[in-house]
This record gives C-alpha cells, sequence and structure tokens, in this order.
C-alpha cells in the first residue's frame, strides 16, 4: 500500500519564474486516489468519426458495434481512422498492439480508450516483442494519437523491450494508464514532439532492463504530470523513475510522485545534445536508492534552463539534489542557467552520506539556489565541492549537520509538520514564514495557494496559510 494517496490530474496557473514563459503548477493534498478509466457512458468520441467496441467474447468477422463487437485491439488498430474511437471493454488481451492509422488534427484523432468504469489488460506473457527497442504497444510514426485507461503488463524480454513505446510521432496522449512489469520502460517516449503523459502508473519498469522507468528523450513541447511511479526492477542496468533526457526540450514535468525504485528519482540529462528549457515542479520524490532529484551531462551535451521549484524530496539514500558532473570521459560537462527554488529537502542520506543539495560539477554555471529548506539530510545541508562561475545561494533555510553556505541564510529549525512522514507543510511557528526572496520565486506553492500570503514570501514548498 502506498504511503500516501494523493488526487492528481489537477492543476492551477501560476506566474512562471523566468519571465516569457508560461507553466501549471499541480494542485496536490495528501488524500486519495482518483483514477479514471474513459468517460462516462460510452464517452464522447475525440472526433467525428465512428465509435467502435472491442471484448472478449467478441469476434474479429463482427462489424465492431456495440452487440457486435471485435475480439482483438489488433482489429481496432488496423481499422480505425481520424476522428474514431475504439471503446475496450474488461477483459485480458494477450496481443500485441500496434496502431496503423493516424489522426488529422486533436478534433479528428484516434482514440482507444477503455470503456466507462471498465479496465482492460494487455498481457504480453509468452507474446514476442520483435528487436530491441519496441514495446508491447507501439504508437510509431504517426500523430493525433489518445491511449487512455489500460493495464499493460508482462513486457518483453530483451533490455529495451517497452511497456508502452511511442516513437517518431507527434501529438500523442497517454492518459489513466497503468505499466507493470516491464523489462524496459513503463513509458518510453523517444524523438516525438507534443508528447502528454498524464495521470498514469508505473511499477515494477526496468525489471531488470535498461532506460528509465518513464523515459522523455529527443522530445520536443511535452508534459509529464500527475504521474505515480514507484517499486522498480533491480536497478543493475537502468532504472531511474522519470528521465528527461538526450535533447529533449520545451516540456514540464509536474505533480508526479516517485518512491521506492532503486535509481533516481527525476533525474534531467542532456547526454550529448543540447537539452532545456525544462520546468520541473511541484513533485514529491521519497524512498529511492539514489538522489531524489539530478541534473547531468552525462556525454558534453548543453543542459540549460532549467527551472526546478516546489518539490520535495524526502528520505532518499543519497541527495535531495545533485548538479551532477558524473558521465562519460569527456572534456566538459556543461550545465548552465538554472533555478533551483522554494523546494524542501529533509532527511536525504544513508550510511555516512547525503545532502540537501549537493553542487558537484565545475561546469555548471549560473546556477542559483535560493528559498529552500534543506533539513535533517545526513552529511551536510548544502555541498558545493566545485561550481563554474555565476553561482548565487541565498536566502535558505539550513538545519543540521553541515557548514551553511551563501548569504541571507537561517539555521534554525523550520518547523514543519510532519516531516518524518512526509508532511513539509510549515506550522505557525516556522522562521521560514515571510524570510524568502522575492527575486525569481514562484506565484504559487505546491499546492496551488498563492505567494506571498504574508508580509513576505516563505522559504520551502509549502507558502504558510
Amino acid at each position: 500500500m502506498d504511503k500516501f494517496n494523493l488526487v492528481r490530474g489537477s492543476s492551477m496557473p501560476v506566474k512562471t519564474i523566468r519571465s516569457g514563459s508560461s507553466v501549471m503548477v499541480l494542485f496536490l493534498m495528501i488524500i486519495s486516489v482518483t483514477l479514471s478509466c474513459g468517460d462516462s457512458g460510452t464517452g464522447p468520441q475525440q472526433g467525428s468519426g465512428d465509435a467502435y467496441y472491442v471484448s472478449p467474447d467478441g469476434d474479429d468477422d463482427n462489424p465492431g458495434t456495440f452487440d457486435s463487437p471485435w475480439e482483438t485491439i489488433g482489429m481496432a488498430a488496423r481499422t480505425i481512422t481520424a476522428g474514431d474511437t475504439v471503446y475496450v471493454r474488461d477483459g485480458t488481451y494477450s496481443e500485441r498492439v500496434v496502431p496503423e492509422n493516424s489522426g488529422t488534427s486533436p478534433e479528428a484523432g484516434v482514440v482507444y480508450m477503455a470503456y466507462s468504469g471498465e479496465s482492460p489488460v494487455i498481457d504480453g506473457t509468452g507474446i514476442s516483442i520483435p528487436g530491441d527497442m519496441r514495446g508491447l504497444v507501439e504508437i510509431s510514426g504517426l500523430s493525433h494519437i489518445v491511449f487512455d485507461g489500460f493495464t499493460v503488463m508482462n513486457a518483453g524480454t530483451a533490455d529495451n523491450h517497452c511497456g508502452i513505446l511511442v516513437y517518431g510521432s507527434s501529438s500523442v496522449t497517454v492518459r489513466h494508464c497503468r505499466t507493470f512489469n516491464t523489462v524496459s520502460s513503463g513509458i518510453g517516449v523517444w524523438d516525438c514532439s507534443t508528447v502528454t503523459l498524464d495521470d498514469n502508473e508505473v511499477e515494477l519498469a526496468c525489471n531488470d532492463g535498461e532506460q528509465e522507468c518513464i523515459t522523455v528523450a529527443g522530445t520536443e513541447d511535452f508534459t509529464v504530470s500527475n504521474n505515480l511511479v514507484h517499486h522498480s526492477g533491480p536497478g543493475s542496468i537502468g532504472g531511474e523513475g522519470i528521465d528527461i533526457k538526450d535533447g529533449s526540450s520545451d516540456g514540464t514535468v509536474f505533480g508526479n510522485v516517485v518512491h521506492d525504485i532503486n535509481r533516481i528519482g527525476i533525474y534531467i540529462d542532456a547526454w550529448d545534445k543540447q537539452t532545456g528549457p525544462i520546468d520541473v515542479y511541484g513533485n514529491m520524490v521519497y524512498n529511492t536508492a539514489d538522489d531524489g532529484f539530478a541534473i547531468a551531462s552525462e556525454a558534453g551535451g548543453l543542459l540549460m534552463e532549467i527551472d526546478i521549484y516546489n518539490n520535495i524530496a524526502w528520505g532518499n539514500a543519497s541527495s535531495g539534489l545533485s548538479v551532477a558532473s558524473w558521465g562519460e570521459p569527456v572534456p566538459h560537462h556543461p550545465i548552465s542557467n538554472v533555478l533551483i527554488i522554494n523546494n524542501t529537502f529533509y532527511g536525504n542520506g544513508s550510511q555516512g552520506w547525503g545532502v540537501g543539495i549537493s553542487v558537484e560539477n565545475p561546469d555548471a554555471e549560473e546556477i542559483t539556489i535560493r528559498n529552500n529548506i534543506l533539513s535533517q539530510n545526513l552529511y551536510a545541508q548544502i555541498l558545493v565541492e566545485e561550481a563554474g562561475i555565476d553561482l548565487v545561494v541565498d536566502n535558505n533555510l539550513f538545519f543540521g549537520t553541515g557548514t551553511p553556505f551563501g548569504s541571507s541564510y537561517i539555521t534554525e529549525n523550520p518547523d514543519l509538520l510532519d516531516p518524518s512522514n512526509g508532511d513539509m507543510h510549515l506550522q505557525s511557528s516556522s522562521p521560514a514564514i515571510d524570510t524568502g526572496s522575492s527575486t525569481n520565486a514562484p506565484s504559487d506553492d505546491f499546492e496551488g495557494n498563492s505567494r506571498p500570503q504574508g508580509a513576505g514570501y516563505d522559504m520551502g514548498a509549502f507558502e504558510y496559510i
């Protein structure tokens, strides 16, 4: 049972912390999970095309109507075209699903949707997936596709076999899906544009293959929001929770919960291509075997314009966040123009090591660390080993082991509500209240409450109400 039950899928507008961009903030509350699977009744169609139906007791020789459904999703994948919607009934479908036809616009997409109130399962047990970088569900070279409300499980044998693979496609949405026991990524997105991954659950991904539980690589204009990623595979050759990498740009990662995985929770890595801008906000990462968050340029590509704000990392085995220099033996690992603002990193570290924020890259330039609460991390609250020019560290709260760094800092107990159980709200006695800086501060907090609420901006992910 997950320690946190969250209402996911809600967001509120926020004034950006960089001039000229527009982002959304998730309204997260620690209450109960609500997962939807399709619309009410038979559900509205995406466009003006036809509605078709699939059921385990159907027949592919049928016309695919409600009363005479098809038996396989594959029949739908070969048949439906722009504007059409296929509703898939409860049951287990032992098949590989590869849609063949694109939509033509957002209003005339091709929609694969679980029938209202039902939870169809695509089970890859004994199903052959050809090649290496392929998926049990594979959306390749298509546009305007929606895949909504399915469980995809037991996918693959090779190191790069995914549960759901989106490759070389545009205008694709994967939402309300669950993946379980995939050799590689639960959901993998490669070389695409305009992709949304929203309100999915990914469990036992990278078991024991390469890549990450959710991978977004070489993709522009993307949203990874409100996903739950937990209990990954062993992590021998892959397994970060959410990884945005390899030339991805113009994206947002918000409202996600990542826990109990064997590598970094949320990772932004340029690899060998210019990567960014990317906003990472309103996420919670806990109980990982590595860092909560990390940014890097493993193979020399420029990582640039990364905004990391209103996030929470607690109880992870290493750091809350690392500005890293690891990777391939290249001359430089360049990172530029990073804002790390109004985050709360608490109680990270194990076996003698672990800090709130670690800066360990001499090629990291224009890094700003401001308004963060760094408390009770094991080895130090902040550790600046190496940094490039224009490192700014100000208006942070440090409490616990280690030497404070920067200017205008506070070294008092932040008086968090119940931090050992992940509740990082400020109590009324917190010295973090009204003592943050307004410079670059986000207009909303982790829960979508406007900033400031009092005489000034608060430090940390939560504004005191």
